[in-house]
């Protein structure tokens, strides 16, 4: 059974920095296409950085230079290191999974078939 849980959320400050974790049971983590997305109030979920077997990465634009996906499969989990944190990264981050090794540049949410719980990242001014 494929389990994700997320950690590391919580409240900094513009410019601060935050590692998310993400704790796959299940599966082996290094396997597959694992990715972050996130849900700012009254918005869709949005793919912003997902790495695959190869292993290779893939940002969306308003996070590539700022953010770091990477795997450690010792831990069987997935980080998001975030850096020069805004205001506007203020939402509920997910770690999902694809059922697949490759994640072939694609950040859609429909892509992704696991999914963790969230967990809030508040960014203040």
């Amino acid at each position: 059974q494929v389990q994700l849980a997320e950690s590391g959320g919580g409240s900094v400050q513009t410019g601060g920095s935050l590692r998310l974790s993400c704790a796959a049971s299940g599966f082996n983590v290094s396997s597959y296409c694992v990715g972050w997305f996130r849900q700012a109030p009254g918005k869709e979920r949005e793919g912003i950085a997902a790495i695959d077997s190869l292993p290779s990465t893939i940002y969306t634009d308003s996070v590539r230079g700022r953010f770091s996906i990477s795997v450690d499969s010792s831990t069987n989990s997935l980080y998001l290191q975030m850096n020069t944190l805004k205001p506007e990264d203020t939402a509920v981050y997910y770690c999902a999974a694809r059922a697949h090794w490759g994640c072939w540049e694609t950040l859609r949410r429909s892509a992704y078939a696991y999914w963790g719980q969230g967990t809030q990242v508040t960014v203040s001014s």
